[in-house]
């Protein structure tokens, strides 16, 4: 929610107070009212409930208070209708609830910003979710703030997603990584190109519609360029040419098996100054977890890499294994060093 949309409300009860204050100096001026008596009298003359005077009043009182009542019944009545719309519509409770939303965010560091919540972005946010990844949605089309309402502790943003205050406040120049699915390849380029500028170190993926638009995205910032419709296009066909292996695939990356996952383990806590290889790593000792790629920091890929390759601080391993033996893999890697 925007502060904008409370603007008649900050109105509505800086006129109260400016009435409320006006009353209690005119009583207290001019009919020499204590402070007390006169806030009470200038409250039954704003409210007009009928009671008496506090103590009689002068003719420079009477006309004072002629005057207050006529300037204040309007002013009342307009603060009274608004303040009440607004509790009624429930935009008071959305602003508190959007203000605590915004301090969960900004306690957030390392985590995922996703941009647009369509049916890729839906999708990409139920996988990070399952992960437990923590994420912050940005969107500003009502129907889908409905959608991601409906999802209790997802921390959402409703606003321009290509303006810089916004990423900021949804926690970029903290965040990991940031995933923009957007329904225009126009959209997703500004958002990049945007998130690029404010964290030059980010990773961004992007959706693309158009293959003519994945230089630009790449241009503007974009670590990697995915393009739905292809990929959905080459899975049917990998499912008939070999729907056993894509079956297989599915089963291990969407997490559907307990007992065995694919993950990735940073080589970073390894020495380089100290020659060591994958044998060495005793990955045995981890119960029945396996090493089956490695990653160079050139992009080169080794599959199955043997117990003697040499291993590198800027190497990515991709086991394979139960979630509970890679965790302590990766924590035993990092503490190598």
């Amino acid at each position: 929610m925007k502060k904008e949309e409370l603007r008649p409300a900050y109105h509505a009860i800086l006129l109260l107070f400016t009435i409320l204050i006006v009353g209690v100096l005119g009583f207290t001026i001019i009919e020499h009212y204590p402070l007390l008596d006169a806030f009470f009298m200038t409250i039954i003359t704003v409210t007009t409930v009928g009671f008496g005077e506090v103590h009689p009043l002068s003719q420079t009182g009477k006309l004072f208070t002629s005057f207050l009542i006529i300037f204040s019944f309007g002013i009342f009545a307009f603060a009274a209708s608004t303040l009440a719309r607004y509790v009624v519509s429930g935009v008071f409770l959305n602003y508190f609830r959007y203000s605590q939303v915004k301090k969960e965010i900004d306690r957030l560091t390392n985590h995922v910003i996703v941009v647009g919540y369509g049916r890729n972005g839906s999708q990409a946010i139920e996988e990070l979710i399952n992960r437990n990844i923590p994420l912050v949605v940005i969107d500003n089309r009502e129907g889908k703030i409905n959608e991601i309402k409906l999802k209790e502790k997802l921390l959402y943003i409703q606003d321009d997603p290509s303006s810089d205050e916004v990423l900021i406040n949804a926690g970029v120049k903290k965040a990991k990584a940031l995933i923009s699915v957007l329904p225009t390849d126009e959209e997703n380029l500004f958002v990049v190109l945007t998130t690029h500028e404010l964290n030059p170190d980010i990773t961004i993926i992007s959706r693309a519609i158009n293959t003519n638009t994945i230089k630009k995205l790449k241009t503007a910032g974009a670590s990697h360029v995915i393009m739905p419709d292809k990929i959905s296009g080459q899975q049917m066909a990998k499912m008939i040419a070999q729907p056993e292996v894509v079956e297989f695939l599915d089963y291990l990356m969407l997490e559907k098996s307990k007992d065995s996952q694919l993950g990735e383990v940073s080589c970073q806590g390894i020495n380089d100054q100290t020659l060591q290889t994958i044998g060495q790593l005793n990955i045995h000792e981890f119960g029945k977890l396996n090493i089956i790629g490695l990653k160079r920091i050139d992009g080169t890929y080794l599959i199955n890499p043997k117990p003697d390759t040499l291993l590198k601080s800027t190497d990515l391993l991709f086991v394979l294994g139960k979630p509970s033996e890679i965790n302590k893999f990766r924590i035993q890697i990092n503490q190598l060093d």
